[in-house]
């Protein structure tokens, strides 16, 4: 197997332009293989911890006909839990509202929560420094959607238990930013107090936020939604957009092992004197097939010591600074978790993936034509006649 390795090295580098041409498409495939996997696992590990600490929690107890697909249900969609509330539990009400800022009429989601609760991100101890009437608190793509400032006082129009229209002025005391659209986008929060007796509710939550503390038992009327049956939506997403950009990388790959393939075809047809030579020297027909196999793989071996060079500086750059995303794509609700700025992965893991996936599909490449070196009759191939 050393001879085989020296051989094919010396073979390589007497080739030239040639090997540098395939290694050189195998680095590049090997790089945005690893860039684009990184990019899509840092995505998705950015959305997990920014959704965790601003809307899961360590999980949710949900009422059970809270559904937040069906808007219609919502407001009904609230109650007492039966048993003592864990201190480990943070309330949450969710009543629909109307907003009016300069005179036009919002449709909202009205959040009353506690201001005393640490599970969320959620500035909500600002309600306690406030001394407005009703403090609320709205995200930056609702104020940049309204056109809202912190000291804005506007109208607010809600319905309460028994279904009777009510108004009163709300104060924004301040502007959270947060990457989450799905706790900023058409929605304030106010103190869960205030809205208990705005609407009549007292005592009502629609559902509950967890701790990590919080141990779960089944509860009447009420059902738990573990952490990682929230992010399961999350993860479908980010895994449907890899299988769509892995058609890329395959197609790169695909190119670079054709450019082998070919390489190996010619090299056989080119070398039958030199494969001749090498059997009646001794060497059996399968340890010819291997050197030649060899050959192939080395050019797999060479690109990933080639790509990793050149990757590192690349991948370090980008781990640190980031990749900015666009305002259009930040700003927008469309119900996915997307940061100003995305950090790519890049784990261990991946690499050593990448580089496995990338030197055991050149040696399959290889193989392939390789195998005709064992049909060849030596003597044949010594006179150099085509086979």
């Amino acid at each position: 197997m050393k001879l085989a390795f020296q051989l094919a090295y010396k073979n390589l580098v007497g080739a030239g332009l040639r090997s540098w041409l395939n290694v050189g498409i195998l680095a590049f495939t090997f790089i945005v293989i690893i860039f684009f996997n990184a990019y899509l696992d840092g995505w998705n590990l950015q959305a997990q911890r920014e959704s965790i600490k601003w809307e899961y929690g360590h999980g949710q107890l949900r009422h059970q006909d809270y559904d937040p697909l069906d808007p219609f249900s919502i407001n009904e969609a609230h109650g007492k839990l039966n048993t003592p509330l864990s201190e480990n539990l943070t309330a949450v009400l969710i009543q629909q509202a109307s907003l009016y800022p300069e005179g036009r009429m919002v449709s909202i989601l009205m959040k009353g929560i506690d201001s005393d609760q640490k599970i969320l991100e959620l500035p909500t101890e600002a309600f306690a420094k406030s001394d407005a009437n009703i403090p609320a608190l709205i995200g930056k793509r609702m104020a940049s959607s309204n056109k809202l400032e912190v000291g804005d006082q506007l109208l607010l129009r809600w319905r309460d238990k028994n279904g009777t229209f009510d108004a009163t002025e709300i104060t924004i005391i301040e502007i959270f930013e947060t990457d989450v659209t799905s706790v900023d986008a058409g929605q304030i929060w106010i103190p869960i107090e205030r809205l208990w007796n705005m609407t009549g509710l007292k005592g009502e939550a629609t559902y509950f936020i967890a701790s990590e503390k919080y141990s779960h038992s089944p509860v009447d009327k009420w059902y738990y939604k573990s952490q990682a049956e929230l992010l399961k939506q999350l993860q479908e997403i980010i895994e449907m957009k890899s299988a769509s950009s892995s058609i890329l990388y395959f197609l790169l790959l695909g190119i670079a092992l054709l450019a082998i393939f070919d390489t190996q075809v010619l090299s056989i047809f080119r070398r039958q004197k030199e494969i001749g030579t090498y059997i009646a020297l001794g060497m059996t027909r399968w340890q010819v097939v291997q050197l030649f196999t060899v050959e192939g793989s080395m050019y797999s071996i060479l690109a990933s010591i080639v790509g990793t060079i050149i990757g590192i500086p690349i991948f370090w750059y980008f781990s640190t600074y980031g990749i900015g995303m666009p305002d259009y794509v930040t700003q927008q609700d469309m119900g996915v978790t997307i940061a100003q700025r995305i950090y790519p992965a890049f784990t261990i893991g991946l690499i050593m993936g990448t580089i496995a996936l990338v030197v055991l599909s050149a040696t399959i490449v290889s193989f392939i034509p390789s195998r005709n070196i064992a049909k060849m009759d030596p003597v044949d191939a010594l006179k150099g006649k085509v086979q």
